[in-house]
C-alpha cells in the first residue's frame, strides 16, 4: 500500500531570515537535538551594495532555446582561500553570506544570480528578448570547509534532502516559475568558484530543453507502444542486471545502457513521481542512504576527490504530461582515469554526438566494487 506523502513537522521548517540586501536566507536543522531551533536568527551586519538588475534573456529561434545574459556573474567570487570563504560561518573578526557562528544546513539567495531576483512572466518565444525572471538559491551543505557531500552523516544527507524538498515546493509556488533544478557542481575540474561543500537551486521561467526533449519521448514512446518509458528502462536495467549499482525497495542506481560520460551513474524511483516535493516519507528517508552510497562509491574509484556534476531532473511545474515523467537523479563525471579527464571536443560538444571511452558495464562493476575502499579512506561509513 502506497505510504501517504511526508508532511512537514512543525520542527522541521527552516528558520527565515534576510541579510543585508533583502536576499532570504532559511537555515534547516538536523533532527534531534542540536542547534538552538528558537529565538532571532543572527542578523547580517554587513552594508552589501544594491541587488543587480533581472538579467535579459534572448530567444534562439534555430534551437528553440532560450539564453541568460548575466553581466554581473562576471565580478562573483573566483575560488578564494579558505579564511575568504563566503560559505564558512561568520565570526567575530570576518562577516560572511551566513551570519551564524555554526549551522547545519543553510539555504539564501545567490548575490550573483542567473536568473532574479525579479520574478513573475513567463518568457514568449515571439519575443527578441525577455526578463530571466526567477530566482537562484545556494545550498551550503554543512559549515565544515573541508566537508564533502559524500562525507556527510546521514542525519546531515536527511537534512539536505528535507531543504531540497521544501525549497522545490515553495519555488514552484512563485508566479512565472516554470522548472525547478538542484544541482551539485563540485571540483575545479567542473568549474565551481567555491570549495565550500554546496549546491544550488534554479528556478527557471521556462522548461528546461532536455526536460521537454525527455517528455518528447516519453510521449512518443506511449503513442507507439502504450507503455511507461522511465518505467521500461528501470525493468530493463534490473532485468539485465550488470549495469545496477545499489538498489533498495524505493529506488535504484545504475549505469544507464547507453551512458555518455566515463563516470555516469542515474538513480532513479520505482514509481512515476515528478519531482523531490511529491516523493513519500520512506523513498526520502531511502534516497538519502542510497545516495550517500553512490557518491562514495563514485568516491571510492581513485585516492584523489573525484570532479561531478549532480543534477536532479524535475518535472516542468506545468505540463500536460507531468505526472508521466520521473524525477530522478543524473550524477556524471568527465574523469576517465586516475590523471585523465574527458573533453567535451569536436563531436562532443559541436554536434552533441557522443563518443565513449568506457563501457557502462564496466563502470558499473568498478563502482560495485569501490565503496570498501573509501570506507578505507574515511574511517568507515554509516
Amino acid at each position: 500500500m502506497r505510504v501517504p506523502a511526508i508532511h512537514p513537522q512543525p520542527d522541521a521548517e527552516p528558520r527565515r531570515t534576510h541579510l543585508a540586501d533583502g536576499r532570504e536566507l532559511l537555515y534547516f536543522f538536523d533532527a534531534g537535538e542540536g542547534r538552538d531551533r528558537t529565538g532571532a536568527a543572527p542578523a547580517d551586519t554587513r552594508t552589501l551594495p544594491p541587488r543587480p538588475q533581472t538579467p535579459l534573456m534572448r530567444y534562439d529561434p534555430l534551437l528553440a532555446e532560450w539564453v541568460s545574459y548575466a553581466e554581473h556573474r562576471q565580478t562573483r567570487t573566483h575560488l578564494p582561500p579558505a579564511s575568504e570563504c563566503p560559505l564558512c560561518p561568520s565570526g567575530p573578526e570576518r562577516a560572511t553570506e551566513i551570519p551564524a557562528r555554526e549551522y547545519d544546513v543553510a539555504v539564501f539567495e545567490n548575490r550573483f544570480p542567473a536568473f532574479g531576483p525579479g520574478i513573475g512572466g513567463t518568457p514568449d518565444s515571439a519575443d527578441a528578448d525577455a526578463p530571466a525572471a526567477g530566482r537562484c538559491e545556494v545550498v551550503a551543505f554543512a559549515s565544515e570547509h573541508g566537508a564533502s557531500f559524500a562525507g556527510l552523516s546521514l542525519d546531515r544527507a536527511r537534512t539536505v534532502i528535507r531543504a531540497w524538498v521544501h525549497r522545490t515546493a515553495e519555488l514552484s509556488r512563485i508566479p512565472g516559475v516554470a522548472q525547478v533544478f538542484i544541482f551539485e557542481n563540485r571540483g575545479a575540474e567542473i568549474g565551481v568558484t567555491l570549495h565550500h561543500p554546496h549546491g544550488q537551486i534554479y528556478a527557471y521561467p521556462f522548461a528546461t530543453p532536455r526536460t521537454l526533449r525527455q517528455l518528447e519521448s516519453v510521449q512518443a514512446y506511449r503513442a507507439e507502444t502504450g507503455g511507461d518509458l522511465f518505467g521500461d528502462l528501470l525493468s530493463r536495467e534490473l532485468r539485465e542486471g550488470s549495469r545496477v549499482v545499489a538498489r533498495g525497495q524505493w529506488w535504484t542506481a545504475y549505469v544507464p545502457y547507453a551512458a555518455r560520460m566515463p563516470l555516469e551513474v542515474h538513480v532513479v524511483p520505482h514509481r512515476n513521481v515528478p519531482d523531490l516535493a511529491s516523493l513519500t516519507a520512506e523513498e526520502q528517508e531511502e534516497l538519502s542512504g542510497l545516495y550517500l552510497d553512490v557518491l562514495r562509491r563514485i568516491e571510492g574509484l581513485y585516492p584523489t576527490p573525484t570532479p561531478y556534476i549532480a543534477a536532479w531532473y524535475q518535472a516542468p511545474v506545468q505540463h500536460p504530461v507531468r505526472d508521466a515523467y520521473r524525477m530522478h537523479l543524473q550524477v556524471t563525471s568527465p574523469r576517465r582515469a586516475e590523471s585523465k579527464l574527458k573533453y567535451l571536443a569536436g563531436s562532443e560538444a559541436a554536434m552533441g554526438a557522443f563518443i565513449a571511452d568506457v563501457s557502462p558495464e564496466e563502470t558499473a562493476a568498478r563502482l560495485r566494487r569501490a565503496l570498501p575502499l573509501f570506507a578505507t579512506r574515511n574511517g568507515g561509513t554509516e
